[in-house]
C-alpha cells in the first residue's frame, strides 16, 4: 500500500488513489512537495490496484503557486538555500507518470499551481475557483511547463492572451474555454473528480493506459524542453527590478508600477 507524508496524503477507495496536496490553506508549492508528490505518483504506477487518480489538496486553495514573496526576502536577508535539483526537474517526474488523473480544483489555482492543475489528464472545478497564468503579470516568465501544456489545452492564441495578461479566470468560463473539464458545486468538487475517476477506473487498465501514452504523445519530451527554457528566463527576470515590483505589488494588493529595468 502506498503511503503519503506530512505534506502529501494518500487514500483507495475501490481502484481510484486520492492524493490530496496538505499545506492549507494556499498550498504554496515548492521543490519538497512536488518532489513528494511525483514519488506518490511513482509508487502508485506499480500499485496494481490503483487504476486512477484524484488529486486534491486541503484547504482554501487548490495551489496558490509558488511563495515568491518569500523567496525574494530570503534572497535579499542572504538566506536562500541553494537546491541540488530543480523544481522543474521533479515536475517532469509527475508528467512521466502513467495512471490517469483528475484534479479536484475546489479553489484558486495560480502560476505554478496552475501549472500543477494542467499536468492532469481532467480537472473539475467549480464557480468560486480562479485560474491564472498570472507570471507575466509579476515581471515574471510562465512556468511549469505552462508554456506548453496551456495552449495544448485552449489553443496557442487564447494561451497567448491568459499568459500575457495573467487574468483570473472563473470556474464557469475555465471549463467554457476548455481550461476546465466539469463544473460543481464547490463541496462536491472531490466527489465529482472521484466519480470521474471510478468511471477510468472500470476501463481495462493496460489499454487505458497505452491509450494514454498515445494521446499524451511528445508530451514529456514538449515539456523537458518547456521547462528548459523557462527556467533559463526565469532566472534572467528573477534579478530585474520590476520581478521585485511585480511581487511585491501582487501581495499589496495594488497595480505595479513597471519601469522595464
Amino acid at each position: 500500500m502506498v503511503t503519503g507524508n506530512e505534506d502529501v496524503g494518500v487514500s483507495m477507495q475501490g481502484f481510484v488513489a486520492t492524493v490530496e496536496i496538505r499545506r492549507p490553506p494556499n498550498n504554496f508549492l515548492d521543490i519538497e512537495l512536488i518532489a513528494n508528490l511525483a514519488s506518490v505518483l511513482e509508487a502508485l504506477d506499480h500499485e496494481a490496484d490503483c487504476r486512477a487518480v484524484v488529486l486534491a489538496a486541503a484547504g482554501k486553495h487548490f495551489c496558490a503557486g509558488a511563495n515568491l514573496g518569500k523567496r525574494i526576502a530570503e534572497e535579499a536577508a542572504g538566506q536562500a538555500v541553494q537546491r541540488p535539483r530543480h523544481l522543474y526537474h521533479e515536475a517532469r517526474r509527475l508528467v512521466a507518470t502513467r495512471k490517469p488523473i483528475v484534479a479536484a480544483v475546489h479553489g484558486s489555482a495560480i502560476g505554478a499551481g496552475l501549472g500543477l492543475a494542467l499536468v492532469a489528464d481532467f480537472r473539475v472545478t467549480c464557480k468560486e475557483a480562479r485560474l491564472a497564468c498570472n507570471f507575466a503579470a509579476l515581471g515574471y516568465h510562465p512556468g511549469f511547463g505552462m508554456t506548453v501544456t496551456l495552449p495544448r489545452l485552449v489553443g496557442h492564441q487564447r494561451a497567448k492572451w491568459l499568459a500575457y495578461t495573467g487574468r483570473r479566470v472563473p470556474g464557469e468560463e475555465a471549463v467554457a474555454m476548455g481550461l476546465a473539464d466539469r463544473l460543481a458545486e464547490q463541496e462536491r468538487v472531490r466527489e465529482v473528480a472521484q466519480e470521474m475517476a471510478a468511471e477510468l477506473a472500470q476501463i481495462a487498465p493496460l489499454s487505458l493506459q497505452s491509450t494514454r501514452e498515445s494521446l499524451n504523445k511528445d508530451l514529456v519530451h514538449e515539456f523537458r524542453e518547456a521547462t528548459e527554457r523557462e527556467a533559463f528566463e526565469q532566472a534572467l527576470l528573477r534579478a530585474t527590478n520590476d520581478f521585485k515590483e511585480g511581487v511585491k505589488a501582487s501581495s499589496e494588493r495594488r497595480p505595479a508600477q513597471f519601469t522595464g529595468t
